[in-house]
């Protein structure tokens, strides 16, 4: 390959990825967020997150901080304005064991938070849903998904 050939090749290169760069950066509301934006950067005990902290830490960074969702690598649904909210069990088995490409965070998450993560999203965001999710409700879903003692004895 000739230099000059070499070099048109390169500024070619040089403009695709220019091209393919400047559409992220006009993208309106949705921007990637640091992990010192979630108010816990300075702990490493989560267990005492309340609701609205567990949101900015782990909802935010895909549905936003105000709830509006995203799209870029996937598509994030915007939880301001959401009619599936109005079945507080539906977030909670969200919140529990994920759908999709959502990662279930029961196993890191107490019941009181699943529980407070729930009415945070379900009273904020427009959201106006006004029964709260309680601790209970929480457990008593968890123990409903949870697998029988036979059902682990078959496997």
């Amino acid at each position: 390959m000739s230099r000059r050939t070499w070099y048109r090749f390169g500024g070619a290169l040089t403009l695709a990825a220019s091209a393919l760069a400047l559409p992220a950066l006009w993208a309106p509301g949705a921007h990637a967020q640091t992990s010192d934006a979630t108010g816990l950067m300075q702990t490493r005990d989560f267990s005492h997150a309340d609701g609205a902290q567990v949101y900015a830490t782990i909802c935010a960074g895909c549905h936003m901080p105000a709830g509006q969702g995203a799209r870029g690598a996937g598509e994030y649904p915007a939880l301001a304005g959401n009619p599936k909210l109005g079945a507080a069990p539906y977030v909670e088995m969200m919140v529990l064991n994920g759908h999709g490409a959502m990662p279930g965070f029961g196993p890191m998450l107490s019941d009181g938070q699943v529980a407070q993560v729930t009415t945070y999203v379900r009273t904020h965001f427009g959201n106006q849903y006004s029964d709260a999710v309680s601790e209970a409700d929480v457990k008593a879903l968890r123990a409903s998904l949870a697998p029988t003692a036979a059902a682990d004895q078959d496997d």
